[in-house]
């Protein structure tokens, strides 16, 4: 399943996945560094288990043996009786702060845990999605992995802070409620729990209304996420074609889904929560009903032990239903926690990734490249690139050009390696890229893009890439040497003035021209141009070829659909026509032959036509 692909497996198979023991323990294999917080929120669950009735059962004590036998007492027994009441209110009041204080550890170091292991695995979520292939760009919308990445690994957390952990203690304070609710009085207690059965099977249903709903609003959060996402993106080619309304729309349609999955959690709840409520009134009357046919038929000694025992009874019902009243909605945030987490271990499995990692990083690399027999697919057999083979000796520079989509973007993708090759091999400096240390093979190629994406931040943390090795010295000498160093002084804060997201605030000339900037200060053996002066406008041109000029002197370059005036200058023009080679030669030669590079010339040239020489082929 591709990794953004939206899970719609039916429910029962989702059940089967989400309680697999070997995704839980990989869960928890990430709290395993932090396992004495483990052993810890467990014994204070078992504190807290133990410490919740004994209140009630101090109460039942104080009123039985204390308070009744004041009743009528010589002045001597009622000072005894009214200071062993205060030593039991005294024990109350220690149990209730050590109560108290266990419990706030409980929640805080369950909380601790979520939010610890969340960190942790959110690092090698990013981690990994930053070594993904592009291909998986190029198939997941970007919100899906945003989704991915910050939502879903946020749900994890619930795993500990209201899932497992709590759910254990929940379970463990309900048995010892239970056991002390038998010891005292099994008949008592059985008629309390005859209501049960339906509170059994309302906690069933809602924990089924609320699991699809949840199911429901994850999938429409992920493609809400998704959808504005893209959507803020493109907002220009939207407004552009005046689509507002129908995108809004589309818009409104995923919200109503999401609305819808919400409101439908919401009703369950609102269901649940007064029948759990009425369940408890039932059981609260019974206790009552019991008690008061008892006093009717008990022995004197034994009716006034009865009230004893109601008072306490009492708020052991209440002991008891706190947490049945929530554990079902916790059992449902485990199982989006597992729902979840099977889609960020699906990101972490993915073996779509550069899986070669080699050793070989020379200090310098001196720019030969060859391409033997390379066949690619950016899908099956789809072949974009056929049988492609030649030769770049350290300086020189080779022009690639063709239609669009006959596989020229394709050529310098796999030379950095950011897609896999099927067939032939792709060598530098006569070593194959998969033996290169991916990092050295990529700092030694430089890229200039046409469209330039620069982050948010200042001019010069765009330049750099937020390198701290690079000093602005040579930040202000290369901008220089491009000719740039006096527009970006103009600019409010010069090279700390925001550029924005994606560059807003400068032209697309601008943006370009502080990516020749970027490229000449990482200094690369090896220079690729993709189609990097289309954006520039006349004025900029001179500026532009200066310094393209600078960039390409003394190393080996690759210039894509370049204006006019530098491919004629390059040692190799390679025409590729649907994936294929059809010739290699200068530009003299090929004109001179008269084919394929001939006629794009001619047609693109011709005296008929009104594109001037300037443009790019």
């Amino acid at each position: 399943m591709p990794l953004g692909e939206v899970n719609t497996m039916p429910e029962e198979s989702k059940k089967k996945k989400i309680f697999e023991f070997s995704q839980l323990r990989r869960v928890f294999s990430y709290a395993a560094p932090y396992k004495g917080r483990i052993y810890l929120s467990v014994f204070l669950a078992i504190v807290l288990a133990i410490l919740s009735p004994l209140r009630p059962y101090l109460i039942q004590i104080t009123i039985n043996n204390h308070i009744r036998q004041g009743a009528g007492a010589g002045p001597s027994l009622q000072h005894q009786i009214a200071i062993d009441i205060i030593v039991l209110t005294i024990w109350q009041i220690l149990l209730l702060l050590i109560e108290t204080v266990a419990r706030f550890y409980f929640s805080f170091i369950t909380a601790w845990l979520g939010q610890t292991v969340v960190r942790d695995l959110r690092v090698d979520v990013y981690k990994k999605v930053i070594g993904l292939n592009l291909s998986q760009f190029d198939k997941t919308p970007i919100g899906t992995l945003t989704t991915r990445t910050i939502n879903d690994i946020e749900s994890i957390n619930d795993i500990f802070s209201d899932g497992l952990i709590p759910i254990i203690a929940d379970l463990l304070s309900i048995f010892s409620v239970l056991g002390f609710m038998f010891a005292v009085d099994w008949r008592l207690t059985l008629v309390c729990l005859a209501p049960f059965p339906f509170l059994i099977l309302a906690t069933y249903l809602f924990k089924e209304s609320v699991n699809k709903s949840f199911i429901r609003v994850r999938n429409a959060v992920a493609a809400l996420n998704a959808f504005v996402q893209e959507h803020i993106t493109g907002m220009q080619i939207v407004q552009a074609f005046a689509a507002e309304q129908r995108e809004e729309k589309k818009f409104n349609k995923i919200n109503r889904e999401h609305r819808n999955a919400n409101i439908n959690a919401i009703f369950a709840y609102s269901i649940f929560f007064p029948v759990v409520e009425i369940i408890l009134a039932v059981s609260t009357g019974l206790l009552v009903w019991w008690g008061a046919t008892q006093v009717l038929h008990l022995p004197e000694i034994e009716a006034k032990e009865l009230s004893g025992k109601i008072i306490a009874f009492f708020l052991y019902l209440n002991l008891l239903f706190r947490p049945l009243r929530v554990i079902a909605d916790k059992f449902n945030v485990l199982q989006m926690g597992m729902v979840a987490s099977e889609r960020v271990f699906r990101v972490l499995d993915n073996d779509d990734f550069i899986k070669t990692q080699g050793d070989y990083a020379p200090a310098r690399i001196k720019g030969k490249v060859q391409f033997d027999k390379v066949n690619f697919a950016y899908v099956d057999d789809r072949w974009v690139l056929k049988n492609i083979s030649f030769t770049m000796q350290p300086g020189q520079t080779i022009a690639i050009v063709g239609h669009t989509g006959s596989g020229k973007t394709s050529i310098i993708s796999l030379m950095n390696r950011l897609y896999h090759i099927q067939e032939g091999e792709i060598r530098i400096d006569d070593v194959r890229i998969e033996d290169y240390k991916l990092d050295a093979l990529r700092s030694s190629i430089g890229v200039v893009l046409q469209d330039v994406f620069l982050f948010s931040g200042s001019v010069v943390d765009n330049i750099t890439l937020r390198n701290p090795d690079i000093p602005m010295e040579k930040v202000v000498e290369a901008a220089k040497l491009i000719g740039m160093h006096d527009f970006i002084m103009r600019l409010p804060g010069g090279y700390h003035y925001n550029v924005m997201e994606r560059g807003g605030s400068l032209s697309l000339g601008q943006r370009q021209l502080l990516s020749f900037i970027r490229a000449l200060l990482y200094d690369p053996s090896i220079l690729i141009l993709d189609e990097a002066t289309s954006s520039v406008d006349t004025e900029s041109e001179q500026l532009i070829q200066e310094a393209i000029d600078k960039l390409i002197a003394g190393r080996s370059s690759i210039v894509i659909a370049h204006r006019l005036s530098t491919i004629r200058k390059a040692d190799q023009i390679i025409v590729l026509d649907k994936g294929e080679i059809r010739e290699i030669g200068t530009h003299d030669e090929l004109l001179a032959n008269g084919g394929f590079y001939a006629k794009l010339h001619e047609m693109q040239f011709s005296k008929h036509s009104p594109v001037s020489e300037k443009k790019a082929i």
